[in-house]
């Protein structure tokens, strides 16, 4: 283990290395490395203990490869058990099968589909294996692509939707200067960015009182001629709730008649696309509705995938205009790119289809299930603890939100935070957003990996710190001094 920065002033060895050895392993004098306490000293495990190495510059020499190993394990044992994390939707468990795969698929970029050909027919199988799942209308012929997250996928549909805009403003002769794109204040950032760096309006929809998601006479209120689409969210991260994609889309079908004005929505499935699929069939929300013309997803988030892919599928090729496809031919064959990254590994891919393989529709479906079997078990237990009140309750994504009651003023939901994360848990306490800053919440993602046996120990480890927070005189954390989760 790595030792205390000062303990290289504590023992008598300090003072042994002759200067002649300076260097060796990129290290100083030790009496000049003691005032360095930026630096790194090296654990007595390799006969090496009384050197130290620079933490912010590269070390002028080599390092062996077991000691290079040991003192970057050892930093990492700082970092948090990721598996007690629900705080992110990301996939923090495989099989080791899987990742047997990615490890083999490691050193191949994803991009050069001529070097890796099989790679990319993973890749367009798994296109082909969403767009059918979503309803796609061209299913033999799905227009798609894996991208680095769900991020740059709702960027890319983002783009698709400005493009279109702009060349039918074009055709009509009018101008096509100030897009605007719809959406609700709870919107993931990346819809931000896309704004920032596209020049595209954000208009978006507050929260008011209980209604926390967009809904579909909000979002046709703020459309108008320059509005390039809606942004419907299948799955809010602030509370786990599907927006009505189907009320939002026949309102914009009402909205044509009367005006003219032919608004797509672009459905941010992140999380909820490869949720709804397997457990909510009857909901309608994806291409069987006419308007949706993009669905991006996360295939590391309920895809099921560790961190590092993402989907976006278009309702046909006409909904993607041939100006955002590029061909390049220095790869090795002449082919097409449509995504904003370029080289990146191609084993999320290989995984993402090895879980396609491995659990087919049936095994989604279990997996998503149980999870929300799960999530509304526990959403139910801590409703009943009795200091807690239930925002959502697990029953759409398997995810739900809940505040401490209003009429208790002795502690928070940061205080909550902090105390369940003396046992490792990393459990989100969070403000929400315009016109509803006045909610505070905690918020508890239930994804593959999360048993009940592991909600049972969470459920017990809020249980023992309660007394403690009932017994507090007053609050000890709010959102400006917790270290609290961000959206």
């Amino acid at each position: 283990m790595l030792g205390d920065p000062t303990s290289r002033e504590r023992g008598p060895m300090a003072s042994t290395i002759p200067t002649s050895e300076q260097g060796k392993l990129g290290g100083e004098h030790p009496s000049v490395a003691a005032a360095r306490a930026e630096d790194l000293s090296i654990a007595p495990l390799f006969s090496l203990e009384t050197q130290s190495i620079p933490r912010h510059e590269l070390p002028s020499g080599e390092l062996a490869p077991d000691v290079a190993y040991q003192i970057v394990h050892d930093e990492l044992m700082l970092d948090w058990n990721a598996r007690l994390n629900v705080a992110t939707f990301v996939t923090t468990w495989m099989e080791p099968q899987a990742e047997k795969l990615m490890i083999e698929c490691f050193d191949k970029n994803m991009i050069d589909k001529d070097e890796y050909p099989q790679t990319a027919a993973l890749e367009t199988r798994c296109v082909n294996i969403l767009g059918r799942l979503w309803h796609a209308p061209e299913a033999d012929a799905v227009t798609g692509c894996s991208t680095t997250g769900s991020s740059e996928a709702a960027m890319l549909g983002g783009l698709a939707l400005k493009r279109r805009w702009q060349h039918r403003r074009k055709a009509e002769g009018k101008p096509a200067d100030k897009p605007n794109l719809v959406m609700g204040i709870n919107v993931q950032v990346c819809w931000e960015k896309f704004a920032a760096y596209w020049d595209v309006e954000m208009r978006l929809v507050p929260m008011e009182g209980d209604r926390f998601i967009l809904s579909a006479e909000e979002a046709v209120a703020l459309c108008d001629e320059n509005t390039i689409g809606v942004v419907a969210i299948l799955g809010s991260t602030f509370d786990g709730a599907y927006e009505p994609v189907a009320e939002i889309c026949e309102a914009l079908d009402e909205f044509q008649e009367r005006t003219g004005n032919d608004v797509p929505v672009h459905v941010d499935g992140a999380s909820g696309a490869f949720v709804a699929p397997f457990i909510d069939q009857e909901l309608e929300w994806d291409f069987r509705l006419p308007r949706v013309s993009s669905i991006n997803a996360s295939g590391h988030k309920y895809g099921l995938v560790y961190p590092g892919v993402g989907w976006i599928v278009w309702r046909d090729a006409s909904a993607l205009p041939e100006d955002l496809v590029f061909w390049v031919n220095y790869l090795g064959d002449n082919m097409p790119t449509f995504a904003l990254n370029f080289s990146r590994p191609g084993a999320q891919v290989v995984a993402q289809y090895y879980n396609f393989l491995r659990l087919g529709f049936e095994g989604y479906r279990n997996v998503q299930r149980y999870s929300r079997d799960v999530a509304m078990r526990l959403a139910e237990q801590i409703g009943e603890l009795g200091p807690f009140e239930l925002l959502t309750k697990g029953d759409e994504l398997p995810v739900f939100a809940f505040k401490v009651r209003d009429d208790i003023d002795n502690f928070t939901v940061f205080d909550v935070s902090s105390a369940v994360r003396e046992r490792g848990w990393l459990v989100p306490a969070y403000t929400f957003p315009a016109n509803r800053e006045d909610l505070a919440a905690l918020r508890v993602v239930v994804k593959r990996g999360f048993s009940h046996d592991v909600a049972d120990m969470l459920l017990n480890d809020l249980k023992r710190q309660l007394p403690r927070l009932q017994n507090q005189p007053e609050p000890i954390h709010d959102s400006s001094t917790a270290s609290s989760f961000h959206h």
